[in-house]
């Protein structure tokens, strides 16, 4: 078994300011770090109370497409936490109003496709446009965070939906429990998922590609509802698409970290689609995904989210197990195996900033 160490004191001490600053960046590149770097899924929305002020004002999407807007939301956990990298305040579903979509969130109700996607006829006329055109107001709100967190030495973290929870929003007109529509699609009519799923792999890679040269320094594929498949049904409807869409945004030369939920049985298929990073949920524990994974590449995740509304030992305990089983490895960073959930208390967010950033595991051996 390779021998797993922190970083040391002489290390420590060669670092430069903003490689310590950076050690985000450094953790995806399976480089050492001064402390773990820890960033939330989700970490600018609803349990905030700035952003809900704002959302008294203005639609989820107005906020989306007013770049001043997004910077301000993106910013606000940023300037309320000492966490290690920024995200975007964007939605994974946008690309599809390019493409011809419909999209509107209702209240309460989530998002809407109001013309979804169920025969031949309707993927041969989606639309394939340059995200300059159709997401620009995503590009600038980029930009103007990127010049927000110059000053603090913050990386900014880009992202798209996957093209598989691209094409299953699209299908299926919103969210789902069973994916009737999708995965009928895909298992009656193959040729037109394929070309689907063609479409959407362009889309997403020439959209996560902009983002990095509008400056984003790290980048996030989101396939949260691929776990929805088999493995052998991933390899051969979905493996190739993901793979193409992050073939096209790595020649943004930034780090790409590849998330999706319920996939602990295929991993190793996450991996082969590519991804300097692989974001894990809380359904296999850290220390087995690292054995499937290997050293190679960096790991994110994996705290339930709803352990934040526990009391606060039994949400350190939680934290602590996970950092036990990261062992100070280089390339770990410490997340949620999902998104934040509204309501989470702000208190507790802090403290488990404050305690991965603190915490010294003990060390693997052998």
């Amino acid at each position: 078994m390779q021998i797993h160490r922190s970083l040391t004191e002489d290390e420590h001490n060669t670092l430069k300011p903003n490689e310590t600053s950076d050690r985000f960046l450094r953790a995806c590149s399976v480089q050492p770090v001064d402390a773990t770097p820890i960033w939330l899924m989700r970490q600018a929305g609803r349990y905030m109370a700035e952003y809900r002020a704002l959302r008294e004002k203005y639609g989820i999407l107005e906020i989306i497409k007013a770049p001043e807007l997004a910077c301000e939301v993106t910013m606000q956990p940023i300037k309320a936490f000492e966490l290690d990298a920024a995200i975007i305040f964007a939605d994974i579903l946008p690309p599809l109003e390019g493409m011809g979509l419909h999209l509107t969130f209702g209240k309460g109700e989530g998002p809407i496709i109001h013309n979804p996607i169920r025969t031949s006829a309707d993927v041969d006329a989606l639309h394939i446009l340059l995200p300059q055109e159709s997401l620009w107001f995503t590009l600038e709100a980029i930009k103007l965070a990127r010049q927000e967190l110059a000053g603090r030495n913050i990386p900014l973290i880009g992202f798209s939906g996957a093209p598989f929870t691209l094409a299953s929003y699209a299908i299926e007109g919103g969210g789902s429990r069973n994916y009737l529509y999708a995965k009928g699609l895909m298992m009656s009519e193959p040729a037109t998922w394929h070309r689907l799923m063609e479409k959407l792999s362009e889309v997403v890679g020439q959209y996560l590609l902009a983002q990095a040269q509008a400056g984003a320094q790290a980048l996030q594929l989101f396939d949260s509802w691929v776990g929805v498949l088999s493995p052998a049904d991933y390899r051969e409807y979905v493996l190739p698409y993901s793979r193409r869409a992050i073939e096209i945004a790595r020649q943004g030369n930034v780090p790409i970290i590849h998330f999706s939920t319920n996939t602990s049985s295929m991993l190793d298929l996450i991996q082969e689609a590519g991804g300097d990073v692989i974001g894990i949920d809380w359904h296999i524990d850290l220390a087995k995904a690292w054995q499937q994974l290997g050293n190679t590449v960096a790991i994110q995740g994996n705290l339930d989210p709803v352990a934040l509304f526990a009391p606060w030992p039994e949400l350190q305990k939680r934290a602590q197990l996970i950092l036990d089983q990261a062992a100070n490895r280089p390339g770990y960073i410490f997340n949620l195996g999902h998104g934040i959930l509204p309501g989470t208390p702000i208190d507790n967010v802090r403290r488990l900033i404050d305690f991965v950033h603190t915490y010294r595991a003990p060390e693997l051996q052998g």
